[in-house]
């Protein structure tokens, strides 16, 4: 009885404590800017968590329990005030209050930040008001949730998952079928493998905002299905900081490790070996077919060894500075730059099987082991300046992306279905490097002093390079640890230079805009143009170690250079050029896209965005076939076609919180490099990946339907409903080669595809559950997905299929992303951020089956992540990090359904474990 008197006293104490809060409210203005509204400041009832934003016209609004208090004013750039109250039960305290730069004078310049756009409740406002349905994450986010590149940061987003090494998946739909444009000018891959660059690659010091758009409108690139990533790199305000982190990474850090003879230096270390590796200039531009003498092959691979270090790898290490600076000159007019610059080194260690059916016999072709060591670097730098007066805005950018992977790679079973001699040995020695250096100029002008004609332009500049220098297989007999027995001759001593050069890349914008009707909500149309040209050649070349007498030996294959110059020396073994006709490949593509869209108003509660683009495209291939002459006159396959793709975007605005939305659009997709360009890419394991140059663009028709709820600034739910119809879908299928059961990797369009889903969204703060979680987060967004595809088994391609029904390649049924986050103060200025990330998805089809194997399937893979962030001051900012806490398997695995009989026990073909990673990362502000 005394028991529940209490808690009824405890009850009514709460309820009655809950029931008499006090309010504070007003509105917080800008004294520099004749007291207009500033949206999106902070505010902060001092020494406890009890926060909130200014909204878009800075009003905000704070319940707090009776007492006097001290309420704090800032924002980014601006002097911080505090201002006593003294808080009422039921009653509203109103405190309206200008806030003034803080900026200081130097000499006739003063310094000065502004708003940025980058912050949670400023994306989230504009994902509200937007009538096109987009999603966009800011570097405030990103650094909350300890984010460290680009494409990590876009899993967050709805509908987002990325596969180690293969890129993003949007909406269940791979690469091929997303889209990439930085600072609306759209920009080319660096790697021909790839629709776009690695995302991984940008560090988030080069980002400002991510602006996923999952629905199209003109005046971007009609190429996507799955979504348009854009870029926008960060506008200036003063900071200078300097980070450090390191990592390390179970299984992977502080082990035995294997790097090549030319990695295992300084250079080695900070990825400069490229030149090392080069294809000799002997050879010349065009192959002959040339036998080396051996001063021959001391003057052009001399220095090119074969031999691997076995070393300890270190921690993962990574450095990055930053630096931007605004200066307000007369009138308001400001200038301002930045520089960043970051460089990282990380190791990783991969073991476990690696296999491929004998397609139609059902038996293991390959049935090998895989231990593989790469070490990684990536540097970027970004320089930009911002000039901006009442009317015109100009922008530059320039940023430089260098990659390099060394990668030592054992291959321990059999091949070519010789299941009798499980000990044979590859050893795959290869570097590859890659370049990306993107120079842009855009900004607008307000052609009248009100704005209602305005013109906005831009152009960019692109040069990509990609690079595997001097690949290296040795095929032998593994004897011991550390002993391989050989023999010359067959593939047992290779060599390939591949070298993919993006000549140039030009892209451009122009845009017209006007503005008419209600001055507040104007309607707007737009007119434009867009523009893009990609110029890129390829080289492939082989060399191969011939025997002039027989030779079998046992040697340290750590370090076997030293017996096979010997016998290169002593004519036991010779080394010529065995490059195909086909070793030279040339693209050409050339788009150019103009557009009309309107903006209208219809009364208070309708947006109506609608358009069309006319987009014309002229691609030519030149190539030639395996047979064919070295320096022959080049095959020539051209493609020109146009394309007019409409799109509506309406947005019904069901009160001050809500919208529903509804889309329609065409788009198209082209495929990528690889899977266009009819080379035959070759690995030690006899295995290949060829492009197909008959590939048609795919045709898509796009519907999506969402509802949306926004609380308040700092939460969101939203759920919507979407359909594609892809009309000749690009697909990955994989098939017998033409000399034996093994397996090619290539491409195809399919008939049709018909896909529906649903996402789900939600931003929730925990204080609706109870107060005593007030400090507490949850996001979570989900998706899921059906897709049939439509086969017909007699049109060419697809006569290996196994069906006419399916699902689409690339596409998961189901993917799940989620983080909880915690924010807590310790005392004054130490203020903390706990944030724990989920990312799954489900199975999804790697690559399609044929000739009675069924489908290769990439199986659910579950991420488990926490980051805990620390401002220990103004100046000292401390992350900690685990990542893939789970560590689960990644596995490549058959599926069950084959229709002929598989003799097998396993029907994984590829599986290895990442490791649980340990980084931390210390960041100083000057």
């Amino acid at each position: 009885m005394k028991f529940k008197l209490i808690f009824l006293t405890l009850f009514i104490t709460a309820v009655s404590f809950a029931q008499n809060k006090g309010t504070i409210a007003g509105i917080l203005t800008d004294k520099n800017a004749n007291n207009q509204s500033l949206p999106f400041a902070n505010i902060l009832i001092k020494g406890t968590s009890i926060g909130t934003n200014t909204d878009i016209d800075g009003k905000y609004s704070i319940t707090a329990a009776p007492g006097n208090y001290t309420i704090q004013f800032s924002f980014v750039g601006y002097e911080s005030v505090e201002v006593p109250v003294t808080v009422i039960a039921n009653e509203t305290v109103t405190i309206n209050q200008a806030l003034g730069s803080a900026g200081y004078k130097l000499e006739d310049v003063v310094v000065r930040s502004t708003f940025s756009r980058e912050k949670e409740t400023a994306l989230l406002l504009d994902q509200k008001q937007a009538v096109v349905i987009k999603q966009s994450i800011g570097s405030q986010e990103m650094a909350r949730k300890g984010v460290s590149d680009v494409e990590e940061g876009l899993t967050k987003v709805t509908g987002i998952t990325k596969v180690d090494g293969r890129g993003l998946f949007i909406r269940g739909l791979e690469d091929r079928y997303n889209n990439l444009l930085i600072n609306d000018l759209q920009s080319p891959s660096n790697s021909p493998f790839k629709k776009i660059i690695p995302l991984d690659l940008f560090p988030t010091d080069v980002v400002g905002v991510l602006n996923i758009y999952k629905t199209f409108n003109p005046n971007i690139s009609g190429d996507f299905a799955g979504a348009t990533v854009n870029i926008e790199t960060p506008q200036p305000k003063n900071i200078t900081k300097l980070n450090i982190g390191f990592g390390y990474t179970t299984n992977n850090n502080l082990k035995d490790f294997l790097l090549s003879d030319e990695v295992n230096s300084t250079k080695g270390t900070l990825g400069l070996t490229g030149n090392d590796r080069a294809l000799p200039s002997i050879f010349g531009t065009v192959p002959s077919g040339q036998k080396l003498s051996p001063a021959e092959y001391e003057n052009g691979f001399g220095n090119k060894s074969w031999d691997v270090n076995s070393t300890q790898s270190p921690l993962n290490s990574s450095i990055g500075f930053l630096h931007a600076q605004k200066f307000t000159l007369k009138n308001e007019d400001n200038i301002s730059y930045i520089m960043s610059f970051n460089f990282d080194n990380k190791y990783t260690f991969r073991e476990g099987v690696d296999r491929t059916f004998n397609l139609g016999q059902g038996n293991y072709d390959n049935n090998l082991y895989n231990t593989q060591y790469s070490y990684f670097t990536t540097f970027s730098g970004l320089a930009g300046m911002k000039y901006k007066t009442n009317r015109f805005n100009l922008n530059f950018n320039t940023f430089l992306i260098k990659a390099t992977e060394s990668r030592i790679q054992d291959q321990l079973g059999y091949t070519n279905s010789l299941a009798n001699q499980t000990n044979n040995l590859i050893r795959l020695n290869q570097y590859e490097e890659s370049t990306y250096w993107n120079t842009q100029l855009y900004g607008d002008y307000k052609l009248t002093e009100d704005g209602k004609h305005s013109l906005k332009a831009g152009g960019s500049y692109v040069k990509t390079s990609f690079q595997q220098p001097d690949r290296k297989f040795i095929t032998g007999v593994k004897e011991n640890e550390n002993d391989i027995n050989m023999t010359y001759g067959g593939n047992n001593l290779n060599r390939q230079f591949l070298d993919v050069n993006g000549n140039f890349y030009f892209s451009s914008l122009l845009e017209y805009n006007l503005k008419f009707g209600d001055s507040e909500k104007p309607n707007v149309l737009s007119i434009g143009y867009n523009s893009s040209l990609n110029d890129m050649e390829s080289s492939y070349r082989f060399f191969s170690g011939r025997r002039n007498i027989e030779k079998n030996y046992t040697a340290d294959l750590n370090t076997i250079s030293q017996n096979i110059n010997e016998d290169i020396n002593n004519g036991i073994v010779y080394v010529q050029e065995e490059s195909n006709g086909d070793y030279k490949f040339k693209l050409n593509q050339f788009i150019n896209a103009g557009y009309f869209n309107l903006f209208m108003k219809f009364g208070e509660k309708w947006d109506l965005n609608a358009g069309i683009r006319a987009e014309s495209s002229a691609r030519i291939i030149k190539y030639r076939n395996q047979g064919d002459i070295f320096g022959s006159a080049f095959r020539k396959k051209t493609d020109d076609k146009l394309d007019i793709l409409p799109s509506v975007n309406a947005k019904r605005i069901l009160n001050e919180n809500s919208n529903l939305r509804l889309s329609l659009a065409k788009t198209i997709t082209r495929p990528v490099a690889m899977e266009l360009l009819p080379i035959n890419y070759i690995n030690p394991d006899g295995t290949s990946e060829s492009g197909n140059p008959d590939l048609k663009d795919s045709e898509n028709y796009n519907a999506d339907f969402k509802y949306e709820l926004f609380p308040n600034s700092k939460e969101m739910f939203a759920v919507g409903v979407f359909g594609k119809v892809i009309n000749n879908p690009i697909e990955r299928v994989f098939k017998p080669t033409a000399n034996s059961g093994g397996q090619i990797t290539t491409f195809k369009n399919s008939e049709q595809a018909v896909i529906f889903g649903a996402e789900i969204e939600m931003l929730l703060q925990l204080s609706r559950i109870s107060e005593s979680l007030s400090n507490f987060s949850f996001g979570l967004n989900t998706s899921l997905m059906s897709t049939d595809v439509k086969v017909d088994p007699t049109k060419q391609g697809n006569e290996l299929e196994n069906g006419t029904n399916r699902k689409l390649q690339g596409a998961s049924s189901w993917l799940i992303n989620s983080d909880l986050k915690y924010d807590f103060v310790l005392r004054k200025d130490w203020k903390n951020s706990m944030t724990l990330v989920y990312n799954v998805y489900g199975d999804r089809i790697f690559a399609v089956g044929s000739s009675g194997i069924d489908h290769i399937y990439e199986k659910s893979f579950s991420k488990l992540d926490f980051i805990w962030t620390n401002s220990i001051s103004k100046s000292i900012e401390l992350k900690f990090g685990v990542d893939n806490i789970l560590n689960p398997s990644y596995k490549k695995e058959l599926g069950s359904k084959s229709t002929i009989n598989i003799t097998e026990d396993s029907l994984v073909l590829r599986e290895f474990k990442k490791g649980v990673g340990f980084s931390v990362n210390i960041g100083y502000t000057f």
